[in-house]
């Protein structure tokens, strides 16, 4: 059977709201289907504008399995381009990220501009009255930026972007008061791939239930202070809302869930002591010192935005299909631009600690994704289970399904939108 003759009942019976079929993380056919109805017609996150900050600059990416480029024009416009020639379909960049005045196809040398329009041929002139360039630009995908957080889709009629965040629009600006009254900017990235499917990976933001377990050797190197901090367990204030949309936010340390909140309890960590005296001695107020130190390990939660966007705790956690079986994720440092250096440093310490590839988590968490690929590939048919804390979910007065963080809200959550994209002809 072929995707498209897949009856689409049998995607409802795959995504119950408490279990989903095995399946869904081994069957080809199903990774296939889900690029087309998830990743090619709904917002997926490509870029943050730090990383396209002059006119001229651009990123590589992909967009589910479609490779593209994001560019900043002359007119400061953000475009998100197909990257591939409208010749012969080579891919006209292969570089990570720079800055160009335009792209040139290696085979031919067709050549076009930033936001994707055919500029030139070489020897046209075996063109004439064959081809208008004006009627062979780049594929260019819809474009919109929400706090500096740039989207795309393939679908132009797809809904606003900020109506597809809908609530998480409150968490985004919550996270990004970390960042102190400055702008947000990319310290830089670390870039890995593990052998599993990206719905594993999109559970695991909002997965408390795990942490303990699978970050001992993380809890036991950290000062006491970071790991009191992260201890949530039986912490009644640590939940998970359901937020719309499939987008999803765990908070894990609430006296840290809004910057702007300081109820001058919290002591300063001694390990940051250093940085208190060297801002001090540069003139900073002990009001905006206190500030920083209580931004150093970022937010207190983490936000899941469906398809493949995480603003997590301190950093952005980017998910990139390759495969059915087979998932890169990107984990991007972010600091303030404008801010002390010293703060951004120390970040970038703090993220290589526990994200970098010699640290203690992102290690310990792709064993965990490349066990459950393997394990669910034993027996396709048997059910994965999302269903830890359903009896004691409860609305909020937002409307928000709502329990603790180490419940399956956010899970389920996603897996009511996948299932809804899916079916949704």
């Amino acid at each position: 059977m072929t995707t498209t003759e897949r009856p689409t009942r049998a995607f409802a019976d795959l995504a119950q709201h408490d279990r989903v079929a095995g399946s869904l993380y081994t069957d080809p056919e199903i990774f296939a289907e889900e690029m087309s109805k998830i990743f090619h017609r709904s917002w997926v996150w490509v870029a943050h504008e730090s990383e396209v900050r002059d006119a001229g600059s651009f990123k590589t990416t992909q967009v589910g399995d479609q490779p593209v480029i994001v560019t900043r024009d002359r007119k400061g416009n953000f475009n998100t381009l197909l990257n591939r020639c409208r010749h012969r379909g080579a891919t006209v960049c292969d570089q990570r990220s720079g800055k160009a005045n335009g792209f040139t196809c290696p085979y031919h040398n067709w050549s076009y501009t930033l936001d994707g329009r055919l500029r030139g041929i070489p020897y046209p002139d075996g063109y004439e009255g064959v081809v208008e360039k004006n009627d062979f630009p780049l594929q260019k995908l819809r474009t919109e930026s929400y706090l500096g957080m740039i989207f795309a889709t393939f679908n132009l009629d797809a809904e606003p972007l900020e109506d597809f965040l809908g609530d998480a629009k409150i968490w985004m600006e919550r996270f990004l008061k970390q960042s102190n009254g400055f702008p947000t900017k990319v310290l830089g990235s670390h870039k890995f791939r593990f052998k599993g499917n990206w719905k594993i990976q999109l559970e695991n933001t909002t997965d408390g239930y795990h942490f303990p377990m699978v970050h001992k050797s993380w809890m036991a190197s950290v000062d006491a202070e970071t790991a009191s901090m992260m201890s949530f367990m039986d912490d009644p204030a640590a939940e998970t809302h359901a937020l719309g949309n499939g987008h999803s936010v765990a908070i894990m340390a609430a006296a840290h869930a809004d910057l702007d909140i300081d109820d001058g309890s919290e002591e300063i960590q001694p390990r940051f002591q250093h940085l208190v005296d060297e801002l001090t001695e540069a003139g900073e107020s002990p009001e905006r010192i206190r500030r920083y130190m209580r931004s150093m390990h970022g937010c207190g939660f983490n936000l899941n935005m469906f398809p493949n966007i995480a603003m997590s705790s301190s950093f952005f956690r980017v998910l990139i299909p390759i495969s059915v079986d087979e998932t890169e994720v990107w984990h991007m440092a972010i600091g303030m631009d404008g801010g002390p250096e010293s703060i951004n440093r120390e970040r970038l310490r703090i993220h290589e600690h526990f994200q970098g590839p010699f640290g203690f988590g992102s290690p310990d968490d792709a064993e965990g994704w490349d066990r459950v690929q393997i394990g669910a590939g034993g027996n396709p048919n048997m059910p994965i289970l999302v269903n830890r804390g359903e009896k004691r979910e409860y609305l909020t007065d937002e409307g928000w399904p709502t329990s603790h963080v180490t419940d399956e809200t956010g899970m389920r959550a996603s897996y009511e939108m996948w299932k809804k994209m899916m079916t949704d002809d």
